[in-house]
């Protein structure tokens, strides 16, 4: 055999690299099953959550709802045994679209930091955008970094910013986490999750469901016209109390972000944002 037709060590290399490819792209996407992380198994038809709120046609959900209560209770079991111990945080929240080299992904992160330095740990959904940008932010000020999964169809996991997460396959379950170990909410530009926890969390202060619980909301460009329609039509319809509208505080800067949590909360204080 020739030279120029006897195969080479490189080229070999070259044809296992390309065949380790083939492999890798042939085997089905991680995914998470609530706490797991599968790497070798197709991805399941719809999320947990998905299937506990599906209408049922039959009798079947008889017999399986009942046990699904058992797994939505170790979820709360798991997150009660793995947050129990964090000490004063706060939930942030906001797009998980949001870049690296966007304005509000730096202001999320120097947000975390300063609130890292003042004593407390930093919750998120532990995702990228606004949330990968806290979780480093805290990280960077020395603070716990708290990460919250949720089981999603487009899910890209936790980022590399939680030093403590935890997986959830029902969206109750996370929620109650987020409030529960917090004493205050920071809330950058985001979407409809944005929207939900930020009306959660008022509506729990406005019943007084939590207490000494802050709500900050970063960006009046952006939540400005969302605070005058409430402040037009809400008050006036009479919907809600004029008092309901300070429940919020509007700022653009970190440090007035970190300022206002702390005018209503002490990182230092004993007992949490609950109430009995």
């Amino acid at each position: 055999m020739s030279a120029e037709s006897e195969p080479t060590g490189a080229d070999d290399r070259a044809d296992d690299r390309a065949d380790d490819r083939a492999a890798r792209q042939a085997r089905p996407r991680p995914h998470r099953r609530g706490p797991l992380e599968l790497r070798n198994e197709p991805e399941p038809h719809g999320t947990a959550d998905a299937h506990l709120l599906q209408s049922a046609d039959d009798d079947r959900f008889t017999h399986q709802d009942p046990w699904r209560v058992l797994r939505i209770q170790g979820e709360f079991v798991e997150g009660f045994g793995a947050l129990a111990g964090l000490g004063s945080a706060i939930s942030m929240f906001g797009s998980a679209r949001v870049r690296p080299e966007s304005h509000e992904y730096a202001l999320a992160e120097k947000i975390a930091s300063r609130l890292a330095r003042s004593g407390f740990a930093v919750i998120t959904g532990g995702g990228p955008g606004t949330m990968e940008a806290a979780n480093k932010g805290a990280w960077e000020g020395g603070g716990r970094s708290v990460g919250l999964g949720i089981e999603l169809p487009f899910e890209q996991g936790l980022n590399a910013w939680v030093d403590l997460g935890v997986n959830f396959r029902y969206f109750f379950a996370r929620k109650t986490m987020f409030v529960k170990y917090a004493r205050g909410f920071v809330v950058l530009p985001g979407g409809f999750g944005t929207l939900d926890e930020l009306f959660e969390a008022l509506t729990l202060v406005q019943t007084r469901k939590v207490t000494r619980f802050p709500v900050v909301l970063v960006g009046t460009a952006f939540w400005g016209p969302l605070w005058e329609w409430v402040r037009t039509t809400l008050v006036t319809e009479g919907m809600i109390a004029p008092e309901d509208v300070d429940l919020v505080s509007l700022v653009d800067d970190p440090d007035d972000a970190v300022a206002a949590v702390l005018r209503h909360t002490d990182p230092h204080a004993d007992g949490g944002a609950v109430s009995a």
